[in-house]
């Protein structure tokens, strides 16, 4: 059977079980695992919580930095066959794996940040305790996303040195799902809507492994039917439809099924919908027809111990945060998020810049510094490796909105960040990326992707292939910072009036700006890391932003402290967070509080 990417449910027909605990895991610096068996148990191992980040966890530098092979292991217990398909599900593995059940491969997977399933169903022993085994690689490089390098040091072990800005954190970071569905099943579907004054028309496509009728239905809140259909595609009508707006989400239910030719109901899936619409027209982003003003954060999967695994209660911290300081969007940089945070979004109405992980487009250790201050230019997408690397993307691209596509949060897809994008082979690179991005959505959301300061009016290629451009700029702290912000102000309207130039109709969201501050610095007058400067560089952002009616949303970099590859620049990690790591307030968040409070 084809693979689905649907999250996972229990209902009659489907079902789980969480393999998340403690597994075991063992470092294979030498690569000898296949060789040696490994698959078939493991020699020395250690437990390992899963889903987690595991660097954070060790005590001993060598084990945080580690970098290469590295495996997995745990047992699972599977009642005798009951006539389901057994899938087993990642939510992911960074950044490659291969996947063995009962020491015989059953496939493998590349791209740290999005879901993949393997059907184990011949594999498995019913009755029987089986073993999984996953030989995981974190190695960077320059043919897949997010870009680095690998340096070998003198004594033979490896370390990962990013082209961007963050922790390269690595392991099993996700839930791992045990999955019986039937053989005959519901495997994707697409859903586009359309609004006729009050009613709303919502035209859906389902995927199936074979070839019985399918129906579909739409519950409201209550549970109650408004609409149904029968066929793998078709149309149903809502009427007097209630929208999901920003922060104001209301959710119906879609329901699929499939009825065997004895009317029977084989399987169901079941999936929270919202009623909304989204598009760039005469210089605004529109939601349901009606301008919306971004406001929010670029944000990372970061915390302490976890890295970036996914916690719920990290999650609902993170979003009452978001709503304190009246934010409404963030960008998932530099990577698809757990779905988890797509869901809670749903539910929260927050809008969500979704985006693939392709970042460290530039051969640079100190990225941030490079893209923030401009001039370096490292010809990246004319070496040999490129071929490569856009079929990685291409691939990534493609399971982010599979698996996003159906979130009413999702109004847009990131195609990349902070690319060199000032030469000809930048955009022969890109275009047939934003192409691809274009067919797999139904729903034709805007596309976008984050430009870095090189990339000026006259200088750059790529960002007609945007429906909206996202800058990401830094005046006032990488150009021109400390008692030059004047100038930086200056310098920051110079530009902008060079993108009043050619955005009469296509708008501009700011998906980074801001200033590292350490929390609990205070100096008057203001300096650079301390409080006071860095509402001073906000502020004037604030006063060059509001200066142009094309510029439609502004995204702080960043939501929180986060860590970072250790540095000269870096005090244990980015320091550019409006809350501190652990989620308490700097004196920003008070700013963005009142600001967006009417903005």
């Amino acid at each position: 059977m084809e693979q689905t990417l649907l999250y996972p449910c229990v209902n009659a027909h489907r079902n789980f079980t969480l393999l998340d605990g403690l597994w075991n895991m063992q470092f294979d610096p030498r690569s000898e695992g296949i060789r040696e068996g490994w698959q078939n148990g493991l020699p020395e191992p250690f437990s390992m919580p899963v889903p987690a980040s595991f660097a954070d966890i060790f005590t001993e530098k060598e084990k945080r930095d580690y970098c290469g092979d590295f495996w997995y292991e745990t047992t699972f217990y599977l009642a005798e066959d009951d006539a389901r398909d057994v899938l087993l599900r990642f939510g992911s593995v960074t950044h490659r794996a291969e996947v063995f059940v009962n020491g015989i491969s059953a496939g493998s997977h590349e791209g740290g940040f999005t879901p993949f399933v393997l059907n184990i169903t011949d594999l498995v022993r019913f009755g029987r305790r089986n073993r999984i085994s996953v030989r995981v690689n974190n190695e960077l490089n320059e043919t897949s996303i997010p870009c680095g390098t690998t340096k070998v040091r003198s004594d033979g072990t490896k370390l990962a040195r990013p082209y961007f800005d963050f922790f390269n954190y690595s392991g099993i970071q996700r839930s791992v799902h045990l999955m019986r569905i039937p053989e005959e099943a519901i495997l994707d579907y697409d859903t586009k809507i359309t609004l006729n004054g009050k009613d709303a028309c919502i035209s859906y496509n389902v995927l199936t492994s074979g070839g019985h009728t399918v129906t579909a239905e739409i519950l409201d809140a209550r549970g109650s039917l408004v609409s149904d259909c029968e066929g793998t595609s078709g149309e149903l009508t809502v009427r007097d439809a209630r929208l999901w707006e920003v922060r104001d989400a209301y959710l119906y239910t879609i329901v699929f099924r499939i009825v065997d030719e004895n009317g029977n109901e084989a399987d169901k899936y079941p999936a929270q919908l919202g009623i909304r619409t989204v598009e760039v027209k005469g210089g605004k982003i529109l939601l349901n027809g009606r301008p919306v003003y971004l406001k929010g954060y670029g944000k990372h999967e970061d915390f302490e111990v976890i890295g970036r695994q996914f916690s719920w209660a990290v999650a609902k911290r993170d979003f009452e945060l978001m709503k304190w300081t009246n934010a409404n969007c963030f960008r998932t940089s530099h990577y698809p998020y757990a779905e988890e945070w797509y869901r809670m979004a749903d539910e929260e109405g927050f809008l969500i810049i979704d985006e693939v992980p392709a970042v460290g487009m530039m051969r640079s250790l100190m990225n941030f510094a490079d893209a923030g201050v401009g001039g370096k230019d490292t010809r990246f997408f004319t070496a040999d490796t490129v071929k490569q690397l856009q079929e990685n993307h291409r691939s990534q691209l493609e399971e982010m909105i599979v698996r996003d596509k159906n979130h009413p949060s999702v109004i847009a897809f990131s195609i990349f960040n902070e690319p060199e994008t000032t030469y000809p082979e930048a955009r022969e690179y890109f275009t047939p990326l934003f192409e691809y991005a274009r067919s797999l959505d139904v729903q034709e959301r805007p596309l976008t992707g984050a430009l870095l300061v090189n990339s000026t009016p006259g200088k750059d290629t790529c960002a007609e292939l945007c429906d909206f451009i996202s800058l990401n700029r830094y005046y006032g702290w990488y150009i021109l910072g400390g008692p030059e912000l004047g100038d930086a102000e200056a310098a920051f309207r110079r530009e902008m009036d060079d993108w009043k130039k050619i955005c009469a109709d296509r708008p501009i969201v700011f998906t980074e700006f801001g200033a590292d501050t350490y929390a609990g610095e205070h100096k008057l007058p203001g300096v650079m890391w301390a409080q006071e400067y860095q509402n001073e560089c906000y502020e004037m952002n604030f006063r060059v932003m509001d200066s142009y009616d094309f510029v439609q949303g502004e995204l702080v970099w960043n939501f929180a402290d986060f860590q970072t590859t250790e540095g000269i620049m870096r005090v244990n990690g980015n320091k550019k967070g409006i809350f501190t790591r652990n989620r308490q307030p700097k004196d920003a968040a008070f700013l963005l509080k009142k600001r967006w409070e009417t903005k």
